[in-house]
């Protein structure tokens, strides 16, 4: 990693803002689509199999995942050449903008076949710009933290992540709790993916007000005609670390998108729980999740990303088949209990994953490398999760 000079605590405080602030909102609307798969398949998949309908909705969850490697790629390129501040204002420009205008789709009975085939268009607008998401949020805060504390710093952003799930989750549920299921029908599933205007206005204020990183300015300051890495030279250079990181990765995409959007489904499907009460368990664990990740990050500092790694891998193999018979149990208590198991996997591969994304590669292609390891594991484990579930 690029050694610039550090940055002073008090930046580095406005930086997390920044960058977990942003991160938050664009998550945000992501989420939102997860937590409310059963109404959308409704809405958007009406059929008289509801698993039909499931896998329609899910199959649109996986499809806007296909789209994050190009949005990776995309924005990872021009991340590295133009800088991160930019990009960042960008992406969250682009998540806002599709997820607001799908809170004002027609559903099918008002627009028939095209309104799923627009939704699936704003899925996939949503997918590329998470592309650009992510890894720039960890480059962002990455390139400003002390080398011996990254973990702590860079833990952060997945608190930002998990808070967003959760602050989606949360409002589902308190929708699902205060409207009829008329209303909730009619027009309650649109408030959440509506909410996304205003707060892609308050991100892109505190992203554009924010200064480039230490590390890309002393980089672009150098004597040299050219700053950062094509993709081709990327790919050759960096093709191994990035198989390498890309299989953990897996891991981490694999085991956050099992419990933070399939793992609702599955309660009520398999577990016999009310729609409130599966809402109300993944709120439960994604809280528990935010909270813990600082912990996680100062973990991870002081083994070392190894061990980090060894341990969750040891968890996730050993928690995941208690998880679910727990789920199944029909207990709202066995419930949490389950989830959580599940839960400290996913938060720990999480805040490893954000440190390896900046240690892996150097400042000229971090963007670009990171951007597309990260959002190909997504794709291929993390986006067909609810799917391969259902």
């Amino acid at each position: 990693m690029h050694d610039a000079t550090e940055a002073t605590p008090q930046r580095l405080r406005k930086v997390i803002s920044a960058a977990a602030l942003g991160n938050f909102v664009e998550w945000f609307d992501f989420a939102v689509y997860g937590f409310l798969a059963t109404t959308i398949a409704n809405q958007f998949f009406p059929s008289t199999d509801i698993s039909l309908s499931l896998l329609k909705t899910f199959g649109v969850f996986a499809v806007a995942f296909a789209m994050r490697p190009l949005g990776g790629i995309f924005f990872g390129v021009l991340g590295d050449k133009i800088g991160r501040k930019t990009i960042l204002s960008i992406t969250i420009l682009l998540m806002a903008s599709a997820t607001a205008l799908i809170g004002l789709l027609p559903t099918y009975g008002s627009l028939g076949i095209l309104a799923p085939i627009l939704l699936t268009l704003l899925r996939c607008i949503q997918g590329f710009s998470a592309g650009g998401e992510y890894a720039g949020s960890i480059a962002y805060v990455m390139e400003h933290a002390p080398r011996h504390r990254r973990g702590w710093y860079g833990s952060f952003i997945p608190v930002s992540t998990f808070t967003a799930f959760a602050s989606a989750a949360l409002l589902a549920f308190a929708l699902e709790n205060a409207l009829s299921t008329d209303a909730m029908a009619t027009w309650g599933w649109r408030v959440p993916f509506l909410i996304a205007a205003p707060l892609g206005a308050v991100g892109l204020h505190l992203r554009w007000r924010m200064d480039e990183t230490p590390a890309f300015q002393a980089l672009a300051a150098q004597a040299t005609t050219q700053t950062h890495s094509p993709l081709a030279d990327t790919l050759r250079t960096q093709g191994y670390a990035m198989c390498r990181l890309g299989a953990f990765i897996s891991l981490t995409a694999l085991s956050f998108y099992t419990f933070t959007t399939y793992f609702a489904t599955f309660l009520q499907v398999a577990g016999g729980l009310s729609r409130p009460q599966a809402l109300l368990v993944s709120t439960v664990a994604l809280v528990f999740s935010a909270a813990a990740c600082p912990l996680a990050g100062i973990f991870t500092d002081r083994v070392g990303r190894r061990k980090t790694i060894a341990f969750v891998c040891v968890w996730t193999l050993v928690a995941v088949l208690p998880a679910f018979w727990l789920a199944s149990s029909g207990s709202l208590a066995n419930a949490i209990g389950g989830v959580i198991l599940l839960a400290v996997g996913a938060m720990i591969c999480n805040v490893v994953t954000a440190a390896l994304l900046a240690e892996t590669f150097a400042t000229r292609n971090r963007y670009t490398a990171s951007a597309f390891t990260y959002n190909m594991s997504y794709t291929v484990f993390g986006g067909t999760a609810p799917l391969m579930a259902t």
